[in-house]
């Protein structure tokens, strides 16, 4: 099939597919007379796997090693799963980070009276000070100058 098709088939953007090809991670099955790229069921499979590895957060590079464990049918799944639970140490430390974002701007929204005044705690807490810096920002909270 062509890159069309195959990118239909995979849920990617032809672009994706011509990049995935350039760089070597997924690539053509073989080339027409004029230079068209062709893909099998095969590499189609290969695009869907790369589509959903990225949906997951795998870096390109982890995508090479996770196709080729997906190529080799005498792989561990030892070394899977050591790929896997690496990215979820990664997906779980962005929560924790996230959540304290997320902790932090409701304090500021929260000590923030949503008044005609100009003091603001959260203008104050996004300004010069910098993120976990909540106590200066909430002690500043309430205050009039």
């Amino acid at each position: 099939m062509n890159i069309s098709a195959a990118s239909n088939a995979a849920g990617l953007p032809v672009k994706t597919v011509r990049y995935y090809a350039d760089i070597g991670l997924v690539s053509a099955s073989s080339r027409l007379e004029t230079g068209y790229r062709t893909y099998d069921e095969s590499a189609v499979r290969k695009l869907v796997f790369v589509r959903r590895a990225r949906e997951f957060g795998f870096s390109i590079d982890e995508c090479r090693e996770l196709l080729s464990l997906y190529e080799d049918q005498r792989r561990s799944s030892a070394d899977v799963k050591r790929i896997a639970t690496r990215r979820l140490e990664e997906i779980a430390k962005k929560q924790r980070e996230l959540q304290s974002l997320h902790d932090e701007l409701a304090h500021l929204v929260d000590a923030c009276k949503g008044d005609d005044r100009p003091d603001c705690p959260i203008i104050d807490g996004l300004g010069d000070r910098p993120v976990g810096a909540l106590g200066r920002a909430s002690e500043t909270a309430g205050k009039k100058p």
